[in-house]
């Protein structure tokens, strides 16, 4: 699906769903669903599908012999360009496939990459979803390599391989893999490079004592629109998946006074390709590292758990499950009678409704995190008070005859340098 920009026409698209345990019929189908709204969004039609349970994956082609005559047979009548797997494929099940049905097969992270490719605007996002498809090429390199290798000669050549073996398709193989392993070596330097220079923004943030909020959620679940909604950031907005790559960061004040910084991260969703994580890393890096997380969730959508399960999966391998996170249910105006789970806010960030009240949610939780200390600053260090009113907030200050006492209430980041002037309890 990588030339479907390049394409005046939309590709003709079968879908094929195998149940595997522990996976249930249930969600093969809401799995389908989501395969079907991926490949309308990288721009092509759904013509067909198939569903199918099985124990085990087939070795060779993924759905047995059988299956792949019936799938042969659903993509011919429907005169499908590709077929499409919601399951990932190793590189010789695809090659297989794409012998036997006569026709490109791909699987779901390919679409997805595809999507990707097309939404990256900025010089990074590019470079993050090129190296991500590079990964997945890599593996998959070695079919056209024995497309072109000669077959000729049967001897005993140096180191056991029939003479001869060493055509031009092993050549031209090594020749691939060397271009692909040099390009993905400069853009990991770029990436690495990208990454830097984001840390040493976010050591400057935290020395100025700002906290960080993160917004993450499912794609489509209206990051976007909240993040439009609380700081007017006018971040392109549009119902379909992964219209938006590129994070963004805001400031934010909360009701109390309290300045925040906002950020809108990439959506997640199931089954999100190890190679797309790895390669964003550097974006992610500001959920692991925030404060608190909103964690949006479409309110309307009938599988919101699963979703919700499928952002925390993500988070993990960022290593972002130990962030506190704030469960906000979205799109409220399309589902009326649902019911917000306690501890949980409900909004609608098109309308706006309750976010008065996510706001006031958020200077709380962020407020809970942060402690109240007393402390005894000597007049001279006026240094020290004028960064406790920066960095903190001051509650109660009186003058003593040789210090100013102060209550304040400090993040646990930012506590420890006081720690000299600290009061004990």
């Amino acid at each position: 699906m990588a030339q479907l920009i390049e394409r005046s026409f939309r590709e003709r698209i079968v879908l094929v769903g195998v149940t595997v345990p522990p996976e249930t019929p249930e969600e093969t189908e809401a799995h389908l669903d989501e395969l079907a709204l991926l490949v309308d969004t990288a721009g092509a039609d759904v013509v067909g599908q198939i569903l199918q349970r099985r124990d085990r994956p087939d070795p060779a082609t993924f759905i047995g012999k059988g299956k792949v005559e019936e799938l042969r047979e659903l993509s011919l009548a429907v005169d499908s360009d590709t077929v499409v797997f919601d399951n990932d494929l190793s590189p010789a099940q695809q090659r297989n496939l794409e012998r036997l049905l006569g026709r490109t097969a791909i699987s779901r992270t390919e679409v997805i990459l595809d999507i990707f490719a097309q939404n990256a605007r900025t010089p990074e996002g590019r470079a993050q979803v090129e190296l991500a498809q590079l990964r997945h090429r890599l593996p998959r390199l070695r079919g056209r390599g024995v497309q072109l290798s000669r077959q000729a000669g049967t001897g005993g050549g140096t180191g056991g391989a029939p003479m001869g073996s060493r055509g031009p398709g092993e050549t031209q193989l090594e020749v691939d893999r060397r271009r692909l392993l040099r390009r993905m070596t400069k853009l990991e330097d770029e990436l690495r490079a990208v990454t830097a220079t984001r840390r040493t923004q976010r050591k400057g943030r935290a020395r100025a004592g700002n906290r960080t909020v993160s917004i993450v959620g499912y794609t489509n679940a209206g990051k976007s629109t909240l993040l439009n909604r609380l700081t007017d950031a006018g971040v392109l907005v549009e119902d379909r998946l992964f219209a938006t790559l590129d994070p963004r960061i805001r400031r934010l004040d909360l009701p109390g006074g309290e300045a925040v910084l906002l950020s809108d991260t990439v959506g997640f969703v199931r089954k999100l390709p190890h190679q797309l994580v790895e390669a964003f890393r550097s974006t992610l890096e500001v959920v692991a590292e925030s404060d608190l997380l909103v964690h949006v969730v479409d309110a309307s959508a009938p599988d919101s758990d699963a979703q919700i399960d499928a952002v925390h999966t993500v988070l993990g391998e960022i290593g972002a499950a130990e962030v506190p996170e704030l469960l906000v249910y979205n799109k409220r105006d399309l589902a009326p009678g649902f019911v917000v789970p306690q501890g949980a806010v409900g909004i609608s960030a098109l309308t706006g409704e309750g976010v008065d009240k996510l706001l006031l949610t958020i200077a709380d939780r962020l407020r809970a995190m942060e402690q109240v200390v007393e402390l005894l600053v000597p007049y001279e260090r006026g240094d020290v008070l004028a960064a406790l009113h920066r960095e903190g907030e001051v509650l109660v200050e009186s003058h003593e005859a040789t210090a100013t006492r102060v209550r304040a209430r400090l993040d646990r980041n930012s506590g420890g340098k006081f720690a000299p002037f600290t009061v004990a309890s």
